[in-house]
């Protein structure tokens, strides 16, 4: 067994910890039901744990050239299977067939390697497991990079934890190829990026574990309950309106406000066709990536059971409301992947794919002119007109007096 400084103890100390709160995180998440989010940590905290300890030489072998055989049979197995975690993890394996692909793929490719240590001299196996892991590294960076670059958010936390995962990979690969003869800076720099790697995964896995719980809820419950939508209620946004319109400050009085309704047509067919559960998963995911578009100015709320309601008081630019009704379409509109079942959140859970079909009706309400519950309405009329709108987007034509589809040039 390989010793180290104490300052090198110390900065690997803080790793393990890490590892530990992850494990009994997953142990929590276990007993709250959501099991896959517990086992992807565990595994996800279990391998790398297992890289570490076998990359420090802390593994009980004598017997230097079997040590090293083994550590590049190691290094291949754990990087597959932690690049599989991730993948899984980020989505990109959800279809079965993706997901069976890449099963065998990277079975092979650790396999292969595996094969090939045995064959090798042990100096070179080892060499050669750790180029294999530090590739697999790269390519996942590579992935990853490419979602992000694409415009997904929820990878950049992925992103962090796939770029720490590859300097501590490269770090105590290098350590081992070395014979564990390095400054212990290198120790350093590495406990610090695994810890990182361990730190990010965990935001991923809580992100996700809030997810569930809080889907399991909405399943549950349903629209009464409304963390359907984490918004107003259909009364609340009445409410909300009428203050807006009949309780402004004298400074307000000839105010503009800028309203966008979004009604989406297919939700009493997915009802129909797959149970109420399936609606309340597709109302909660339209809610979320509402609340991902708007920013802090914007007052959200739902209005009947297909519609929501955005308000912008003291609407300045309406450049500004054009421009988020065409993101809310882009983004409202993109495939998503729908629980079936009563219990979304068990390990096999029957997935439905599902477009939201969406009409946005936008319209600028000025106080004097317009009364809170006409401007509601007209603006849900534009919405629902818009349903036969290439654009999806429709507005008040005050040239030719009627509801128009939005031109792809308006300024």
């Amino acid at each position: 067994m390989q010793t180290m400084n104490t300052l090198s103890a110390g900065f690997w100390g803080s790793y393990f910890c890490v590892v530990a709160l992850v494990m009994v995180g997953a142990v929590i998440a276990w007993l709250h039901g959501i099991h896959r989010v517990a086992r992807n940590a565990a595994i996800s905290a279990a391998a790398s744990g297992l890289f570490v300890v076998a990359f420090l030489g802390w593994l009980p072998m004598e017997d230097m050239a079997d040590k090293q055989r083994l550590l590049g049979q190691i290094a291949a197995l754990t990087s597959t299977l932690l690049l599989y975690m991730l993948l899984f993890m980020l989505g990109h394996l959800r279809r079965q067939r993706v997901r069976r692909l890449a099963r065998w793929v990277l079975a092979l490719m650790a396999g292969a390697v595996v094969l090939a240590g045995t064959l090798l001299p042990a100096y070179q196996a080892l060499v050669l497991g750790s180029l294999v892991a530090c590739s697999l590294g790269v390519g996942a960076f590579g992935v990853v990079g490419y979602s992000a670059l694409r415009g997904d958010r929820q990878t950049l936390v992925a992103l962090g934890a796939v770029f720490f995962m590859l300097v501590a990979l490269c770090g105590l690969c290098w350590m081992a190829i070395a014979n564990w003869r390095v400054h212990w800076s290198w120790h350093a720099v590495s406990a610090v990026a695994a810890t990182g790697y361990l730190v990010m995964i965990a935001l991923a896995m809580w992100s996700r574990y809030s997810y569930l719980l809080e889907l399991r809820r909405v399943v549950t419950y349903g629209p009464s309950y409304d963390p359907v939508t984490r918004m107003r209620s259909h009364a609340e946004t009445g409410q909300m309106v009428g203050e807006v319109f009949y309780r402004a400050t004298p400074e307000d009085e000839a105010a503009t406000h800028g309203l966008i309704v979004i009604s989406i047509s297919n939700l009493y067919g997915l009802e129909k066709l797959h149970g109420r559960a399936a609606v309340n998963h597709a109302l909660y995911m339209c809610a979320t990536r509402i609340r991902r578009c708007v920013s802090g100015a914007v007052e959200t709320g739902r209005l009947g059971e297909d519609g929501f309601l955005l308000l912008v008081r003291n609407l300045k630019d309406p450049r500004s409301l054009v421009k988020l009704a065409r993101q809310l379409v882009s983004v409202l509109t993109r495939p998503v992947s729908l629980s079936t079942a009563a219990d979304p959140v068990r390990d096999d859970p029957e997935t439905l794919r599902w477009e939201a079909e969406v009409g946005i009706g936008l319209l600028a309400a000025a106080r004097p002119r317009i009364r809170a519950a006409s401007a509601v309405t007209m603006a849900r009329a534009m919405s629902r007109t818009a349903w036969t709108f290439k654009s999806r987007i429709a507005w008040y034509d005050q040239t030719a007096s009627r509801i128009s589809e939005l031109p792809a040039d308006t300024a």
